[in-house]
């Protein structure tokens, strides 16, 4: 079962995305609102998978999160899902490794097709 962390401070859209993931089968491990909270949950936990919204509460947004935690684990995917298609975010993104760049409001369908098959969209 993969397990997966939901990093959104939207505690609507934050319970919807973790029904979303959890009627995939998967193991939502935690869902958290801060890019700090983020950092140190997958470090401790290592999950499989990273459900990251760019606009957090607190200190560090999701692009930066990401970043400290690729340092320390490359092999954990993560996917933004964000409200802002700002081409700024997306480009300031581009160096985290991301897998795939969702706006909200997420589809089911986009998350199965991520989560489930591993569909890897290039970040350029």
């Amino acid at each position: 079962m993969k397990k997966v962390l939901i990093v959104e401070d939207d505690l609507i859209i934050g319970l919807s995305t973790e029904k979303m993931v959890e009627k995939l089968g998967c193991d939502v491990i935690a869902r958290v609102t801060t890019g700090e909270e983020a950092v140190d949950i997958a470090l401790e936990m290592l999950p499989d998978l990273i459900l990251m919204d760019i606009r957090l509460a607190g200190e560090l947004d999701g692009i930066d999160a990401s970043m400290k935690i690729r340092v320390h684990n490359q092999e954990i995917r993560i996917i933004y899902v964000t409200g802002n298609a700002d081409p700024g975010y997306r480009e300031k993104a581009r160096g985290s490794g991301y897998e795939a760049y969702l706006i909200k409001p997420v589809q089911f369908e986009d998350l199965r097709k991520y989560i489930l098959n591993g569909t890897h969209v290039p970040s350029n």
